[in-house]
């Protein structure tokens, strides 16, 4: 009762205030000035929509009630392809996607899963919050869109079997794996003689269970939400890929925006950012025991001999020539050289 009380006496002071022109202000002052669309691809309780949750109800409150901020996650307004052109069209403001699938429209957003590039998080955070990313998000601003400093965590991907565990690139021959729809996984697989299958992730158990593939590769959290320890056998810690979510928006909306609300938005993704990744290395440190509880096996295979393989396929040369001399140095000055 409070709340409508609150709301009518807002309303009728701004009625006094505007006469006869009262009408349509009536309106806009039960709501935001500014309500925007934030849709992404992840469940309700990943740590991305638990911060998301806090920052909208933080912005909310840091330009008193004049910008909202609604969230639709679970590819709820449509799959990531329909989101991509949304976004651009400004059918919603704001959009999480990975580099790996924004790599469609900035062919540079891939370059942080180049295979075995990254050692660990301290070396991903280095680069993606440093030249590197900045790079990125200057040739994604060049596409059209804007997109906030920091990227979100998606994590490691690991490679899980049926038949046997990863412990160097040997064990790859001929190994079936299911990929991601993808140039990137395809030709590093191939790289290591491995046999990729294209398949869409609605498949992937299907596809485990029927022997179709022996393994894929995706991070724990993923591993476990979609039970796929039911039907392999081990976890090689491979972190062969590290995948994040990059924070955009539609440039004609955030152009909209007073600077002062700009100012807030942003430095509240931005910060949610930051937590987003901690609670994201803290799950998947936690998901491990409980994954060896139910069943998987892990093992932590050298990264050198897969680097090595990589680099004698010729694969670190192709995607050096795809993405350019520019590109490339700068993820080699923060992970070392590669080709």
């Amino acid at each position: 009762m409070s709340f409508s009380r609150r709301t009518l006496l807002k309303a009728s002071a701004v009625t006094a205030v505007m006469g006869g022109i009262g009408a349509p202000h009536v309106a806009r002052a039960q709501s935001a000035e500014f309500t925007y669309k934030y849709a992404n691809n992840l469940p309700d309780t990943h740590p991305l929509n638990v911060r998301a949750k806090e920052m909208a109800a933080a912005i909310k409150s840091e330009t008193g009630g004049k910008f909202d901020l609604q969230i639709f996650p679970n590819n709820q307004l449509g799959s990531d392809t329909d989101m991509l052109s949304q976004i651009r069209s400004g059918g919603v403001e704001f959009f999480t996607l990975s580099g790996l699938i924004l790599a469609t429209l900035v062919p540079a957003a891939s370059i942080n899963g180049i295979g075995f590039a990254f050692p660990d998080y301290d070396t991903v955070w280095k680069a993606m919050d440093g030249d590197l990313g900045g790079y990125v998000r200057s040739e994604i601003k060049k596409a059209g869109l804007e997109v906030m400093d920091k990227i979100w965590d998606n994590g490691f991907r690991q490679t899980t079997s049926s038949s046997k565990p990863i412990a160097g690139p040997d064990d790859l021959k001929g190994f079936k794996i299911r990929v991601p729809v993808s140039p990137l996984w395809t030709s590093m697989f191939k790289a290591f003689d491995a046999a990729p299958a294209s398949i869409n992730f609605s498949e992937v158990y299907s596809a485990l269970q029927t022997k179709i593939v022996e393994g894929q590769e995706n991070p724990l959290a993923i591993i476990s939400t979609a039970k796929l320890y039911e039907v392999q056998k081990y976890c090689s810690l491979t972190n062969h890929m590290w995948d994040g979510f990059w924070f955009l928006a539609n440039r004609r909306a955030w152009e909209k925006l007073p600077e002062d609300i700009r100012k807030v938005v942003a430095k509240n993704i931005n910060a949610a950012a930051i937590n987003e990744r901690a609670d994201t290395a803290k799950l998947n440190a936690n998901l491990q025991q409980e994954l060896a509880a139910k069943g998987l096996t892990f093992n932590q295979p050298t990264v050198a001999p897969f680097r090595d393989k990589l680099r004698t396929a010729g694969f670190y040369a192709e995607w050096k020539g795809k993405y350019g001399d520019q590109a490339w140095d700068l993820l080699e000055k923060a992970v070392g050289k590669l080709s």
